[in-house]
């Protein structure tokens, strides 16, 4: 590990020891994957069941992992970390809806946190999911190029509005919005319509931002040719890389289908698909990179081509963010070493948070040395305490 990453009284200098031993204990948890496994399964099964289990769920994992109900709930979070120069992305991380009136709502929730932002010198950028704007059937349609039916060409152009909407209000705000990315078959449409709105949005500098999940083997390629339409239309590209989240899922649906796996062959050939976009990105003009990432490698590599490249630790165009409840030594220690620093920062309903909660406490287990990461650095942060 880098040396700079190794510091846990600045990492974890905003827990408290009772919220260090949370930590340590939710990690330990997820360490063992049947736990997760069988929590997860009896989780939905106490939510479905309208069982009184929210405020257990309240008061560990979803208090580690998110800032509160709602945008309110999170102020005193996003103003705790702000005191150690760390940022917050306030991420309403309602999933799995698929009504009109839900997207609406997404719609005036996005609309509120530009305000949020533009008020608040913490939040630095909003951000939306595509499927809470709309289905992601419909999505899929519209990337495979298939004839809409007049009702999904109506619902279609609501989607588009969304978008506008939102992307609009950021331009005369002035606060970037960072467009996640979700599953590789609905993401053609997406890339469309961002590119679209980066046309006509970003003239003078980034800010409408796309997602590129770089376990995907194509991407590069596609962040490649972009710069290039890009550089010939005389627009900005705004850039959140992160390595990506539905791997289990894009692989099952491959093989059922008979289609090359969008996914790189193996964790390794992801780092270096990322590290390469890194490479790309701070050697050409005209982009900004908002790094998702919990790699302290890649980490570093961003510093070192920043420095190489004579960008300032504070410009703009360079962020470093990662997932609140996880990996807070790169998050505080960059920030303290002066380097644009934010948190994904979830909030919503604890019932309607689940399908995050879960995703996370998954991905912990499968990522390779992720959780036992963490645990270490607790473990080292509980002994120094302790001395």
């Amino acid at each position: 590990m880098t040396a700079l990453f190794q510091d846990t009284a600045i990492a974890f200098a905003l827990k408290s020891d009772s919220e260090l031993e949370r930590a340590y204990f939710l990690f330990k948890m997820i360490q063992r994957e049947p736990m997760v496994r069988i929590g997860t399964a009896v989780t939905n099964f106490a939510l479905k069941a309208h069982l009184p289990v929210e405020s257990l769920i309240r008061a560990s994992v979803f208090d580690h992992f998110c800032g509160g109900t709602t945008a309110e709930d999170a102020l005193p979070v996003i103003d705790k970390m702000y005191t150690k120069n760390v940022h917050a992305v306030l991420d309403y991380s309602v999933e799995g809806k698929e009504d009109e009136a839900q997207f609406d709502k997404a719609l005036a929730m996005g609309e509120k946190l530009i305000q949020f932002a533009k008020e608040k010198k913490a939040i630095p950028f909003t951000v939306f999911k595509p499927t809470g704007f709309g289905r992601l059937a419909l999505y899929e349609k519209v990337s495979n190029k298939e004839v809409l039916t007049a009702d999904e060409q109506v619902e279609w152009e609501k989607v588009v509005k969304r978008y506008e909407r939102i992307c609009k209000l950021s331009f005369d705000n002035d606060i970037p919005v960072l467009i996640d990315a979700e599953e590789s078959w609905m993401q053609d449409a997406v890339d469309d319509l961002v590119e679209t709105l980066m046309e006509k949005y970003n003239t003078n500098k980034a800010i409408v931002f796309n997602t590129l999940q770089m376990y995907r083997w194509d991407r590069l390629d596609y962040l490649k040719a972009l710069y290039k339409r890009a550089q010939e239309k005389g627009y900005h590209i705004g850039m959140k890389l992160v390595r990506g989240a539905y791997m289990e899922k894009e692989r099952e649906r491959a093989t059922e289908r008979g289609y090359t796996s969008p996914i790189c062959k193996d964790k390794s050939a992801t780092d270096q698909n990322f590290d390469a976009a890194l490479r790309f990105m701070l050697s050409n003009k005209g982009m900004a990179v908002f790094a998702g990432t919990h790699n302290e490698e890649s980490a570093a590599l961003l510093m070192q081509l920043a420095k190489e490249h004579k960008i300032e630790k504070k410009d703009f165009r360079l962020w470093f963010g990662q997932l609140y409840g996880m990996s807070d030594h790169i998050s505080y220690n960059l920030a303290t070493n002066g380097y644009n620093v934010a948190k994904y920062l979830p909030f919503g309903p604890v019932r309607d948070v689940m399908p995050y909660l879960i995703r996370r406490a998954e991905e912990n287990t499968s990522v390779s040395g992720q959780t036992s990461r963490e645990l270490a650095l607790l473990k080292s942060e509980r002994k120094r305490r302790k001395l």
